[in-house]
């Protein structure tokens, strides 16, 4: 279907953060498949994982114990808010389960009348009238107020509010963080109205900012994260992470995936999650990052009027 506008390149091959195309020229890739390449392409620790794991196994249902799996699982709780997580192939699968798990806590804690999600106009997540328009009525359940706006926020709740979703920093509407204060401000109004806090850190998470997840900066912690994209380093895997409590009433059969954690995913995520989690790593990235932007202050301040 042609739903992509499509550039007139074809790539044969990438190596680090240089892709090559078939006319043999050679290109810095600065949308790393759209956020999701972060160790660079043809990373030799990923390659490794993916081939040894391939010789033995790619695919078994969830019905049965996955090691790798719950490695994963085990890696991702201990390096950050979640007690719990269920995996995915993709961001939108992450963001389902995670709508799920804060429709079925307020059920299963007294009250089933508690179903809409707050979200925020610009999100990745039908926040835009583009995503929507001739495709029908939106679907129900979902309202959107400003971007850091908490008064509006506030404003929104309602007796059938169930959860707060927003990506700590929008990706979809340009890159738009959110400031602490703004974030600090959802933790406490989520607790107040009996709310659970949802981050959407599909594109923002997994040590794009110098952290493992972006919140991490503000301090403050959610009860949901979906997470994706840069998990796999270009393989398609994705988390819904959670706290014990919110994902309470998600037993045997309220959720599923054929392929979610399957075990080529799994070598490839724990192989992704051996590079982040090295020591330096991370400060690494706030120091690229920091160079990086400092750059691009310098091209601004040399070229005004061309360069914003």
């Amino acid at each position: 279907m042609p739903t992509y506008a499509r550039s007139d390149i074809t790539f044969e091959r990438g190596e680090g953060a240089y892709l090559y195309a078939d006319d043999g020229r050679r290109y810095l890739d600065f949308s790393s498949g759209i956020a999701v390449t972060a160790l660079g392409h043809s990373h030799p620790h990923l390659v490794a994982a993916l081939k040894a794991q391939a010789e033995k196994l790619w695919h078994v249902a969830n019905l049965y114990q996955i090691p790798e799996q719950e490695r994963l699982a085990e890696r991702l709780v201990a390096n950050s808010f979640a007690d719990t997580a269920f995996f995915n192939n993709a961001g939108a699968e992450a963001l389902e389960c995670g709508i799920k798990l804060v429709r079925k806590y307020q059920h299963e804690t007294g009250h089933p009348e508690r179903h809409r999600m707050i979200c925020c106009e610009g999100a990745f997540n039908g926040g835009q009238e583009k995503h929507l328009a001739g495709f029908g009525p939106p679907m129900d359940g979902f309202d959107h107020v400003p971007f850091g706006n908490l008064n509006e926020m506030r404003a929104a709740v309602t007796a059938e509010t169930a959860g707060i979703l927003i990506e700590p920093i929008q990706g979809e509407s340009g890159i738009r963080p959110a400031d602490a204060d703004y974030m600090r401000g959802l933790r406490v109004a989520a607790d107040e109205f009996g709310l659970l806090l949802f981050f959407d850190e599909v594109q923002c998470g997994m040590g794009r900012t110098g952290k493992l997840f972006a919140h991490e900066w503000s301090g403050v912690t959610p009860d949901v994260l979906a997470t994706a994209k840069a998990l796999g380093g270009g393989f398609p895997v994705a988390a819904c992470m959670a706290t014990e409590n919110a994902a309470q009433g998600m037993g045997v059969g309220s959720h599923g995936s054929t392929f979610g954690g399957n075990p080529l995913a799994m070598a490839v995520a724990n192989a992704v999650l051996d590079v982040m989690l090295a020591d330096g790593f991370l400060d690494n990235v706030v120091a690229m990052g920091g160079a990086l932007a400092r750059g691009l202050e310098t091209i601004v301040a040399t070229h005004p009027g061309i360069a914003e």
